[in-house]
């Protein structure tokens, strides 16, 4: 479903604060794979989703999803491929707009739109049951304005409308980051469920360890703008903290004594 070959992104070359983000990555995504991925600070995770989604243009390599190059693609040309949740509860919905319009919006991603009335009542009642799964009480809410919502309720919401027409590919940020941990758990409840469900074909990068090693079908671990470790299905399912952490000095040489990972 994707593929990245070669993959490389430099900020500010030719400078002092020169930056290579992402060196050279080769990274292949199976249809339904469900990658989580962890890494320290400035190792790349975020770059290569954005290097994905086509915030950043890449400086080297390719970036196909489901057989198609999308490597020159602006970043609004791929949103119709693509399902995207961020770190901010702020981004990813309409804060002015109602969560049914919010909804409406999602639900036409990718198509055309004419002067034809905005939401039918078949719309309404299917946002009503899908709200409604979400356990939130948002499906009585369907015309409260966004910007209402605690960070939570926002991130469930924008889960739902990234999945609301399957993606080719959905994108998870560090989407649990803001979150207090209970609420934190239950938006990732919610995740392993739409992502099981829909068997969609998922990258969610990460700093939990835990969260890391549960999720999922694989797990691949970035530093310096590489993919250093790369592990999946069983092997996984053996995985410990501890494992983790080895395996991240061995192959990065790095400590991880003052690494937000440990927070995890």
């Amino acid at each position: 479903m994707l593929t990245l070959k070669g993959v490389r992104k430099v900020f500010n070359p030719g400078t002092v604060n020169e930056k290579v983000a992402l060196a050279g990555i080769d990274l292949y995504l199976a249809p339904g794979d469900f990658v989580t991925v962890i890494g320290g600070n400035g190792a790349g995770k975020s770059t290569m989703l954005n290097s994905i989604a086509g915030v950043f243009p890449v400086d080297a390599g390719t970036v196909t999803l489901d057989g198609v190059d999308i490597t020159r693609l602006s970043e609004p040309a791929r949103a119709k491929y693509l399902g995207r949740v961020f770190q901010d509860p702020m981004r990813g919905t309409a804060a002015d707009m109602q969560i049914d319009e919010n909804l409406a919006l999602a639900a036409r991603r990718g198509e055309r739109r004419g002067l034809a009335w905005g939401i039918t009542r078949e719309e309404r009642e299917r946002y009503v049951d899908e709200l409604a799964r979400l356990g939130l009480g948002l499906e009585t809410r369907l015309s409260d304005k966004v910007g209402l919502l605690s960070g939570g309720q926002r991130q469930a919401l924008t889960l739902l409308m990234a999945t609301l027409k399957k993606p080719d590919l959905l994108l998870l940020d560090e989407h649990t980051a803001a979150l207090d941990p209970k609420t934190a758990a239950k938006v990732l409840e919610l995740t392993d469920e739409v992502v099981n469900e829909h068997q969609l074909t998922t990258l969610m990068v990460t700093h939990n360890m835990h969260d890391a090693i549960r999720m999922g079908n694989r797990l691949i671990m970035m530093a310096d703008g590489r993919i250093i470790y790369d592990v999946r299905g069983e092997e996984k399912a053996r995985l410990h903290r501890a494992d983790l952490m080895a395996k991240f000095e061995e192959a990065a040489g790095e400590e991880l004594a003052n690494d937000r990972m440990l927070l995890g």
